[in-house]
């Protein structure tokens, strides 16, 4: 019997792409929100006079398919040819025993003659040299566009630097930002003006910061249900937490580490690889030691724990953060922090029913979700999102965005007493930044105080830093200025 017939591949293309039939979209698969990257995407496919192939990237659940298919409506809405819109997700088990050649080919025999087509790939990173293909479309079918999703980003990254160079484009879709969240729940949500920005603050008056913060009040009761859930658009959705958070353990995470990175990287047994990052989950936010990794894992090797996070990285699972000098001095070899990719995850992993009260693992979560939006937020600039640690007494700043012309200091303080003393890093520091900003609690601790120079420190409430990013995101705003 053979598998891989053209007959069982047309089959299964037809479940995938039932508008040739009906027409339409399911309005379960395209849903009605639009995440930030949807829009993004939409420029790129609709470009009239530069053609880039569009690679969406992110962890399993933040809606890259979904995309694909909001996308795939509104080329029908405009009146594209159902025919002429095929959907393969390379992850179904039929297809990835299939050549993406001979399944294209099933498709121009048996659906659409015409090689003049919008093509949307699905977890690409499964089709055996699908980066040789998406080029090969790219230069024989010059009237043809295509949208591919991965979950494996640095690997899709290098292709595009390789194979994928002028070709295509690389679009993160990080999970859910606390701005989105609140969109897509429709909850209550202030009336902002549209270049208001973060950073923007420094510049307003005590009448007018409280005026923009007694407006934003309103989101706070939001924040702590976002921290748990809320990084993903469907489990955000669901009215049942504990079984959201189940839900992501097992489709988020387990399929990850058990499924996606062994069979990317050849991996036989995925026990070390699940300690590893559990015990990531419990330090996020800290400076690692691969040696005190090796250490506290008994018999994981210094390799594999090197290795092992890479791997993590490529899948979306983790960020690393790396230091950042402020006085001009190159960094030759320094330790990078960790940060679980999503604060929900980390939840949901660890299930310890006291992290969402107390202080310490709190401050943990929110650092790490501040730091996920910063680094969503500056990707696509020419900026990096690292930490500081210097001097004598290896004083710290947790977050310091790193632009060619500035940077922006970030220490998350979210506890009751929210006090920045004279000792403090981004006190002694922020003369040497074009902005410093401390992340607190309480609804009412923001405003502007002193350093030791003449810059001057924003303090803002964890929820409305976060809303204001999304904010400014959403109207465009990118950069310093």
């Amino acid at each position: 019997m053979n598998l891989t017939s053209h007959e069982n591949i047309v089959k299964v293309l037809n479940a995938f792409n039932p508008w040739w039939k009906s027409g339409v979209i399911r309005s379960e698969y395209s849903k009605t929100y639009k995440r930030f990257a949807y829009y993004e995407t939409m420029k790129i496919l609709a470009h009239e006079t530069i053609r880039r192939t569009a690679v969406l990237t992110g962890t399993r659940r933040v809606g890259k398919t979904t995309i694909q298919y909001q996308l795939i409506e509104e080329l029908l809405a405009f009146g594209v040819e159902p025919q002429r819109i095929i959907f393969v997700s390379l992850d179904h088990p039929l297809l990835k025993l299939s050549n993406l050649n001979d399944i294209l080919e099933c498709y121009h025999a048996n659906i659409y003659g015409d090689e003049n087509c919008f093509y949307f790939l699905d977890e690409v990173q499964y089709a055996t040299d699908w980066d040789g293909w998406v080029k090969t479309i790219y230069d024989t079918r010059p009237l043809s566009r295509m949208v591919a999703t991965g979950s494996a980003s640095p690997v899709l990254k290098k292709k595009a630097t390789e194979s994928g160079a002028g070709r295509w484009t690389v679009v993160q879709v990080p999970t859910l930002s606390f701005y989105e969240y609140c969109e897509m729940l429709d909850v209550e949500r202030p009336d902002l003006p549209d270049d208001i920005r973060p950073t923007g603050l420094l510049r307003y008056n005590k009448r007018e910061m409280t005026l923009i913060m007694t407006k934003l009040s309103c989101l706070q009761k939001h924040f702590n249900r976002y921290l748990t859930v809320g990084g993903f658009p469907e489990l955000a959705l669901a009215s049942d937490d504990l079984m959201a958070q189940a839900i992501m353990r097992e489709d988020v995470v387990d399929k990850v580490l058990k499924r996606d990175i062994p069979s990317l990287y050849n991996i036989r047994n995925a026990t070390e690889l699940e300690r590893i990052f559990l015990y990531l989950c419990y330090c996020s936010s800290d400076i690692i030691s691969i040696d005190a990794i090796s250490k506290a894992l008994n018999g994981v090797s210094r390799s594999t724990a090197e290795e092992y996070i890479s791997y993590m990285e490529s899948a979306n699972l983790i960020y690393r953060s790396y230091p950042v000098e402020l006085n001009g001095k190159q960094i030759l070899r320094a330790k990078s922090k960790i940060y679980v990719s999503d604060a929900a995850i980390r939840n949901a992993v660890l299930m310890d029913d006291n992290l969402m009260i107390d202080p310490v693992q709190l401050g943990i979560t929110v650092e790490t979700a501040v730091y996920k939006h910063l680094t969503a937020f500056y990707y696509q600039s020419t900026t990096s999102v690292g930490y500081h640690r210097g001097g004598r007494k290896g004083k710290e700043i947790d977050i310091v965005v790193d632009f060619p012309q500035g940077k922006i200091l970030v220490e998350v303080k979210y506890r009751e007493n929210a006090e920045i003393k004279v000792t403090d890093a981004i006190y002694e520091l922020a003369d040497l930044a074009t902005c410093a900003i401390v992340v607190t609690k309480r609804e009412n601790d923001y405003g502007i105080q002193s350093s030791m120079g003449e810059k001057k420190i924003l303090r803002i409430p964890a929820f409305g830093f976060l809303y204001l990013l999304g904010h400014a995101e959403k109207h465009g705003y990118r950069g310093l200025r």
